[in-house]
């Protein structure tokens, strides 16, 4: 299973990024999909997770409030659209699945512990 990670660049504290995970090669229905950080010097960090089986989602504390993560069944692809961002969000930003959640209860683990290529969110001004 193999995830491609689009939509990361350069922005300026308080600015906006939209990231986009595509799932190529299976279609997204009823897997749970988390997005992941790792900033340099540290390890992987979840973000937020969606289970596309009931739409319920999850939220890392530090980005609640700033961070939607959706899913354009459409396009097969979940979007984590980021707002009014800040300089420790910088990261590389990842997609993968994660267990589905169990009587509204998250485990923010990969299943696997293979990561694609990320994309690179610099917040700075």
């Amino acid at each position: 299973l193999q995830f491609v990670e689009s939509g990361g660049g350069l922005v300026q504290p308080g600015g906006s990024l939209r990231l986009s995970c595509a799932a190529s090669e299976f279609p997204l229905d009823y897997y749970t999909i988390g997005w992941f950080r790792q900033a340099p010097g540290k390890e992987h960090e979840g973000v937020s997770c969606l289970s596309t089986t009931d739409g319920s989602t999850w939220y890392a504390s530090s980005v609640k409030g700033r961070f939607t993560i959706s899913r354009d069944r459409a396009k097969n692809t979940v979007q984590l659209q980021m707002n009014n961002l800040k300089p420790e969000d910088t990261a590389v930003y990842y997609c993968t699945l994660v267990p589905n959640p169990l009587h509204g209860s998250w485990k923010v683990v990969p299943v696997d512990d293979v990561w694609g290529p990320g994309t690179q969110v610099t917040v700075s001004s």
